[in-house]
């Protein structure tokens, strides 16, 4: 599968898509067990904020799995050819409302390797025609094949700065 062309998304996009390699089915796959993998080692610090106000892993977590949730519902919807505009999310309320610190980093790790390898089904099932279907979220044209890897590159993301500002 070919990278998407830089008029397939929007530019915020990009933070995202630039940090995934050519084959992104492969890259989400690994996603599906290496990522809670990498969760399960962060138990010790599930509770840890990098700075006053900042997200917790455990609440990083949750945010990766409604991000997907959200990512997958546009997906979705640009590929079976919504002509609505799909409205847009603020991130900070969604954590703030969601009750992550109630839930143990295992519930969540379980939840988002689940929800990724359902997904999975989805995202292999999709043929060329659908892939270039585009749609409008957060007043943004993007298309269904870049979603696919911003999907991959908003965990990359997390994880760098996990890896930069956690540990």
């Amino acid at each position: 599968m070919n990278r998407p062309q830089t008029h397939d998304y929007p530019a915020w996009a990009e933070t995202y898509i630039s940090k995934v390699g050519d084959d992104v089915m492969a890259i989400l796959e690994q996603q599906a067990t290496g990522f809670p993998e990498y969760l399960k080692s962060l138990e010790h610090i599930a509770d840890h904020a990098y700075a006053p106000g900042k997200w917790t892993i455990r609440e990083m977590a949750g945010h990766i799995i409604d991000t997907e949730r959200i990512l997958v519902y546009r997906l979705t919807c640009f590929a079976r050819a919504e002509q609505h505009a799909l409205p847009g999310f603020e991130e900070d309320d969604y954590v703030s409302n969601a009750r992550f610190s109630e839930r143990s980093l295992e519930s969540l790790t379980e939840e988002f390797m689940l929800l990724r390898k359902a997904n999975l089904f989805l995202f292999r099932s999709l043929n060329e025609h659908e892939l270039s279907r585009s749609g409008t979220a957060s007043g943004r044209q993007i298309n269904v094949h870049a979603l696919l890897f911003v999907i991959a590159g908003h965990l990359i993301h997390h994880t760098q700065i996990i890896e930069e500002r956690y540990l």
